[in-house]
C-alpha cells in the first residue's frame, strides 16, 4: 500500500515540462498554486490606512421610487404665454415668391434651369450646367445646351491603350462648335462610349472659343496660312458668291465659324484633329483693318496708299 501510494506521488510533478525535454510522450500532471495577495507597498508603510479598505465596498447611492405607479398616465402643462406675446406668422401667411426668385433659388442649388437661362450671371455656355434627364435604369442623358451654338462631329475613332492586364478599348470624338456670327471652338474628348466621348469633346470645345474676324462679305480680312504639329493650312479671301472651297475638317471649321466665302486648302498632313487646329491657328493671326489702323496711329483709309 505504501509503495502504491509513493508510486502515485512520483508520478506528479510541481513543474511544466520543458519544450525540449525528451520524456514528452509521458504523461504528466500540473499543480498551479495561486500568489498570495499582498497590499500595496505604501500601505504597508501606514498600516492604519488598512483598515479604511472594505470588501464590496461601493460609494453609488440606489434610490428607488416607491411612490411612483408606472400604469399611471401623466399629463403635461406647458407654462403660460407671457402677455407681450407675440405668434411667429405662419409659413403660409407670408409673400408669395415671383417666378425670378424661385429660378434664382433653383439655379443656385442645381444649376441654370433646362430652358438656358441664367438669373445669376453664370456661364452658360459651359455644357456642365446642363440639366441631366433621369431614363431607365438609373442612367442619366444630358441635354444640349440651348447656348446658340451648334456641334458638328469631325470624327469619331476607336483607340486602345495597352496595360498589363491587356487592351482597354476607347473613342476619340472630335468636335466643332460655332454659332455661325464669329465665333468657333475645336474640342476632343475620349471615353468608353460614343456619346459620352461626343459630350466631352463639346465641352473642350466650348472653353476654347476663339473670334474669327470678317468682312461685310463675310470673308476673311487678308491671306493667312497656320500649322499645327504635321498639318499645314492655307486661308485666303473670295469674293462674293464664291462660298466656302475647301476640305475636310478646314471647311467645317469655316462654317461653324459663319464664313461664306473663303479658299483653303491643306498642304500638310491628313490628320484630321491637326488640320481642325492649324485652322484656328491660321485665324488667329488675322487681324481686321481697323486694328492695324488704330496699331499704326493713322486712319484707315491710309492704309493702301
Amino acid at each position: 500500500m505504501a509503495a502504491s501510494s509513493l508510486s502515485t506521488f512520483s508520478s506528479l510533478s510541481l513543474r511544466t515540462p520543458s519544450r525540449f525535454s525528451p520524456f514528452q510522450s509521458q504523461p504528466h500532471h500540473t499543480f498551479f498554486i495561486p500568489k498570495p495577495i499582498h497590499p500595496p507597498f505604501y500601505l504597508l508603510l501606514n498600516p492604519t490606512k488598512l483598515d479604511s479598505i472594505k470588501p464590496n465596498s461601493t460609494t453609488a447611492e440606489t434610490i428607488f421610487f416607491d411612490n411612483t405607479d408606472p400604469e399611471e398616465i401623466s399629463t403635461y402643462d406647458p407654462p403660460e404665454r407671457p402677455e407681450d406675446f407675440i405668434e411667429p406668422p405662419s409659413f403660409d401667411d407670408g409673400p408669395l415668391e415671383s417666378e425670378e426668385e424661385i429660378a434664382k433659388a433653383y439655379e443656385e442649388l442645381y444649376g441654370a434651369a433646362y430652358s438656358g437661362e441664367t438669373f445669376l450671371g453664370n456661364d452658360i455656355y459651359v455644357m456642365d450646367s446642363k440639366v441631366k434627364k433621369t431614363t431607365g435604369f438609373g442612367k442619366t442623358k444630358k441635354e444640349k445646351a440651348k447656348d446658340g451654338f451648334d456641334e458638328r462631329v469631325v470624327q469619331v475613332r476607336r483607340v486602345t491603350k495597352v496595360v498589363k492586364g491587356g487592351k482597354q478599348l476607347h473613342f476619340r470624338a472630335i468636335v466643332v462648335v460655332g454659332d455661325k456670327k464669329g465665333q468657333v471652338g475645336v474640342g476632343v474628348g475620349k471615353a468608353k462610349e460614343v456619346i459620352a466621348a461626343v459630350q466631352k469633346s463639346a465641352v473642350n470645345a466650348r472653353r476654347n472659343l476663339i473670334t474669327v474676324p470678317m468682312t461685310k462679305y463675310l470673308t476673311f480680312p487678308h491671306r493667312s496660312e497656320g500649322d499645327f504639329g504635321a498639318a499645314r493650312v492655307m486661308l485666303r479671301p473670295a469674293a462674293p458668291g464664291t462660298g466656302v472651297i475647301a476640305g475636310g475638317a478646314v471647311r467645317i471649321v469655316l462654317e461653324m465659324a459663319g464664313v461664306e466665302n473663303a479658299l483653303g486648302k491643306q498642304l500638310g498632313s491628313n490628320n484630321a484633329l491637326n488640320n481642325a487646329r492649324a485652322t484656328v491657328v491660321a485665324v488667329q493671326k488675322m487681324r481686321q483693318f481697323s486694328e492695324v489702323a488704330q496699331e499704326r496711329g493713322i486712319p484707315m483709309e491710309e492704309l493702301w496708299k
